[in-house]
């Protein structure tokens, strides 16, 4: 696999082992609010864009969706070296970016004016860039791109769209909340749903009760998620991850728990919401990130305020 056109180490941040490491890449539109600067692109073409950056290069971009995100994972990498500095599972974070090396200056200057511990800046000329994230060993893709997204799933990584939207930056420790069916867990039940209705997916689930679900597209990054949490004590972990899904806990929780129990994923809060919406629990929890298939609970907790990635 042929290096990323250009590849910008960040010397000052301690470069990370991606064996080791849960690796997240993340697009500059995820991590930083671009959208005047992507419609001038759009509606002037590159050069323009080109010219704009290079004008403003010392003007910080405002922070995106992903950003508390980034910034929540980077304590979590403080408390792991506080209890461990030789440890090497920690987070690394790369920015994949179309921009070019000259229009990129501003985005590595942002970075570098908000603390970002990113390690390495990836500036790809190519118009699909997610055939870059194996050879980075990339765990969890987040992009503003929706291609780019499915792109990285077909390519088995996991992967998420976020929506540019203003967040509240929520205070440590990280949470991140996860839904069920076509997100942790594959969409089997989902798809007897759309054939056979509630009924057909009750008998199903009953049936498979005993049978743990398939994996879904964040399944990876979810059980990295949970080993680096098992390294702390319940009360002292700077990890916090839910599990908020629309499936009905009397019903459909039984498999869902036996599921995580068999993979040994500890989670630490489920809520079954049986359909109801999900945005009251969130802005409840507050977290970093949730993760949803649905567009309605994408839209749901965006009108809380909370970051929310789409996995489609």
């Amino acid at each position: 696999m042929a290096e990323p056109e250009s590849t910008v180490i960040n010397t000052n941040v301690k470069q990370k082992d991606p064996s080791k490491a849960l690796v997240i890449a993340v697009t500059t539109r995820a991590i930083f609010n671009l959208e005047e600067e992507h419609r001038l692109y759009l509606e002037k073409g590159k050069e323009e864009y080109t010219r704009h950056q290079q004008a403003n290069q010392d003007k910080p971009l405002p922070p995106g969706t992903a950003f508390a995100f980034i910034q929540a994972v980077q304590y979590v990498n403080e408390k792991i070296l506080e209890s461990n500095p030789a440890e090497k599972d920690l987070f690394d974070t790369l920015v994949l970016s179309n921009n070019s090396p000259e229009s990129g200056v501003r985005i590595i200057n942002s970075a570098k004016h908000y603390g970002l511990e990113i390690s390495k800046f990836c500036f790809v000329s190519d118009e699909d860039s997610t055939q870059y994230l194996k050879s980075h060993g990339v765990k969890l893709f987040l992009s503003a791109d929706r291609t780019d997204v499915c792109n990285a799933l077909r390519r088995g990584v996991s992967a998420a769209l976020v929506f540019q939207q203003d967040v509240q930056a929520p205070s440590s420790p990280l949470r991140v909340v996860f839904d069920g069916d076509a997100v942790l867990f594959s969409d089997e039940t989902d798809q007897i749903f759309q054939e056979h209705g509630l009924e057909g997916a009750l008998q199903y689930e009953r049936a498979m009760e005993a049978v743990p679900m398939g994996a879904g597209p964040l399944k990876a990054f979810a059980m990295h998620l949970g080993k680096m949490r098992k390294k702390f004590s319940q009360e002292k972990s700077p990890i916090r991850s839910y599990l908020v899904t629309a499936r009905s806990g009397r019903d459909m929780g039984i498999r869902a728990i036996k599921t995580l129990r068999e993979w040994g994923l500890a989670i630490d809060e489920a809520f079954f919401m049986d359909g109801a919406p999900k945005g009251p629990i969130l802005a409840q929890i507050q977290p970093h990130i949730f993760f949803d298939d649905g567009l309605h609970n994408i839209q749901g907790a965006q009108n809380v305020g909370v970051p929310s990635a789409w996995v489609p």
